[in-house]
Parts: C-alpha cells; sequence; structure tokens
C-alpha cells in the first residue's frame, strides 16, 4: 500500500471516512480544526453529511441522532470543548448507541491554552459523563497509530453499541509524517454495516409488518435500570482482550519509563538512548488508556524493578495515579511532567532518568 504524508487531524479525519464514517458534526476548536474542515470537504465526495453545529452541544446531540439511525458517524473537538459533550456522550452511553469521537487535547487547567498537552485523561478514563459508564481509550503515539486506532474504533463501537473516544493531543494532531492509510470500505460494505444495525436502530420501521426497533435506554422500573448497569458492567469486563500495550527491554530493566500518547514515543526514545550508554532502562507505554494494562505493571519483577518514571504533559500527573494503583507500593514511583502547553523535551526524561539511576 503506497505511503501519503499526512498531518495528523487530517489523516485520523481520512480513516474515519475509510472506516464506514457517513455523519459528521462538530464545531470549530484549536488545534482540532482540521478535522471538520476535511471532513467538509471529503464527506460529500463518498455520500456522506458534514454539518458545523453552531455549537459542541449541538454537534454532539446531531451524531448521537445520526448514530442511532445506524450511520457510523463521529466528532471532534479539543478539551474544553469535549466538556461541552459530556451529557450527550452519556445518552449516546446510556442508549447503547455506538458513536466515535476524538479529543486533540490543549492546554489547561479548564479553558487553558491552545497549545498541546494531555491534562484531560482523568476525564477520558474516569469521568468522560454522568452515570458510571465506561468506554475504550485509545491513545496514538504516532499520525499512523492515529490512523490504525481511528479505523478500529468504529468496529469497536459498532460490536459494544458504545461510545469510544480517541485520545490525542495538539502535537498529534499537527505534526505531518507518511501513513500507510487503510483500505476504503466499498459502498456495499457500509450499507452492510448499516443494515446489521436495524435490530435496534430506529429507522422507522413498518411496525405491521416486523416489530418496531427501540433503543434500550433504561426503564423506570429501578431493578430494570440496575440489569442495564449489570449488563454494562460485563461489557467492559470483555474489553480485556482488547487491551493493547508497548513494552521494552523490561527482561532486565531496573527502572521503567511509562507514559502514554505523544510522551510515548518521546519516552521511547529516551530509553533507546539510554540503552546506548548502558543503562538498564525499559518501556511501558499503555496504547489503550480504558482498559488499562494493568497486568503490565503488576508482572514486573520487583526485585530489580526499584523504581518507575511516569511522563505526562500535565501538572499534576494523572495516567501516575493508574500506574500507583497497578504497582501497589511495589517500587517508588516519580513523575517528569509539563502542563499548560509546555512540550516535553526529550532530554529532559534522559536527565530525570539518569537523576533517579545515579542515586
Amino acid at each position: 500500500m503506497a505511503r501519503k504524508f499526512m498531518k495528523g487531524c487530517e489523516a485520523i479525519a481520512e480513516a474515519a471516512v475509510r472506516s464506514g464514517c457517513r455523519f459528521f458534526a462538530g464545531y470549530p476548536i484549536t488545534p482540532q480544526n482540521e478535522i471538520p474542515e476535511y471532513m467538509a470537504r471529503r464527506l460529500p465526495e463518498v455520500g456522506g453529511h458534514f454539518v458545523q453545529g453552531e455549537s459542541e452541544v449541538a454537534s454532539i446531540n446531531m451524531v448521537y441522532g445520526a448514530a442511532g439511525s445506524g450511520t457510523r458517524a463521529m466528532t471532534s473537538s479539543s478539551s474544553c470543548g469535549i466538556s461541552l459533550m459530556s451529557e450527550g456522550i452519556s445518552f449516546a452511553a446510556s442508549a447503547r448507541v455506538p458513536l466515535v469521537y476524538v479529543n486533540v487535547q490543549r492546554g489547561g487547567p479548564g479553558i487553558g491554552a491552545i497549545q498541546p498537552a494531555q491534562q484531560d485523561y482523568a476525564q477520558a478514563t474516569k469521568a468522560s459523563g454522568n452515570g458510571g459508564f465506561k468506554m475504550m481509550v485509545l491513545a496514538p503515539s504516532t499520525v499512523q497509530e492515529a490512523v490504525d486506532m481511528t479505523y478500529a474504533a468504529f468496529d469497536y463501537a459498532q460490536r459494544d453499541r458504545n461510545p469510544v473516544l480517541v485520545l490525542a493531543d495538539g502535537v498529534l494532531g499537527t505534526i505531518m509524517e507518511p501513513v500507510e492509510l487503510p483500505e476504503m470500505r466499498s459502498e456495499e460494505e457500509v450499507k452492510a454495516l448499516k443494515a446489521a444495525t436495524r435490530s435496534w436502530a430506529p429507522v422507522g420501521h413498518d411496525s405491521t409488518v416486523e416489530p418496531r426497533a427501540f433503543v434500550d435506554a433504561g426503564r423506570w422500573s429501578t431493578k430494570e435500570q440496575e440489569q442495564v448497569c449489570v449488563r454494562a458492567e460485563q461489557m467492559y469486563a470483555d474489553w480485556e482482550k482488547d487491551i493493547q500495550v508497548e513494552t521494552m527491554y523490561l527482561d532486565d530493566a531496573e527502572l521503567v519509563l511509562t507514559s502514554y500518547g505523544i510522551c510515548g514515543r518521546i519516552a521511547r526514545s529516551a530509553v533507546r538512548l539510554l540503552r546506548e550508554e548502558g543503562y538498564k532502562v525499559g518501556l511501558i507505554r499503555p496504547k489503550t488508556v480504558l482498559p488499562f494494562p494493568t497486568s503490565t505493571y503488576t508482572g514486573l519483577d520487583f526485585s530489580r524493578v526499584k523504581n518507575i518514571l511516569d511522563v505526562e504533559m500535565s501538572i499534576p500527573a494523572l495516567m501516575v495515579e493508574d500506574v500507583k494503583a497497578a504497582v501497589k507500593d511495589r517500587c517508588a514511583v516519580h513523575t517528569c511532567c509539563h502542563a499548560g502547553g509546555e512540550i516535553m523535551g526529550r532530554d529532559e526524561v534522559i536527565q530525570a532518568a539518569k537523576a533517579i539511576m545515579n542515586r
């Protein structure tokens, strides 16, 4: 397959179209604007529909409606815009409506800066909306991974009838890299994917011919609503098979660097350079941050691994809480952080690792 040089946001959009996405609604916000701009040009070419909503709230509810009809639909935004979408995402999770959305993170706290950051981790993995629902959260570190994960996200969403989040950041969204794009799904395949939703999608069935479909959003009965939650919990537990994680040099590492997304690629580069200098360092990079690869951390040999260095563009560090919960005080956990739009430097990571190893 031919390689193409693409910006991260545009590559994400093209991957969505190739996966069968035929509806997009969104609202401009830096640094994700290239996604809706690309979709505005691209979707009409494949018979899809693009809508610029009057707000993030309007946009997510348009996506909710389109996805409820069985159409593969998505939206994207950045940080504070994602917060405005949280109610609609909660509705989709409650109604078991599959949709995909992308968060190209910007700096905080709150509205913050327009520069890249990783300060939405807790929102993404712990509280994307009300009601205690969960969803798969994919965290790419390269434009190629962003393409592959976005393409797969639509399949995960339809399989589970649940929202899926691609958690990117402003660096990944704006850098340009060569990518291999997946095959474009044919119109026949797209129609077949939509037809497969007819058992639940409210698409105007003739009730005299077949029972009208409905969306299961819970009932007034508390017992029945509780069973909705029980079934959701069973679905979440089944996601263990979908965990993706990159590891390096864990067989002899004494210090393990851990990070996700753009900081994950910085940490990977730092590990390779440290290895060349003789430092016994390894890497754990979660590709799915929900479900979190807890067993990768619990499986470390703590008679040898004495320290973990968590690298994040977030102050306070957020993923570190999941790392600490997995490690359970069996080794020291340190952080190397930036926030508010300050970009992490590889040399800073190397210096922090050496400071720990040279003690």
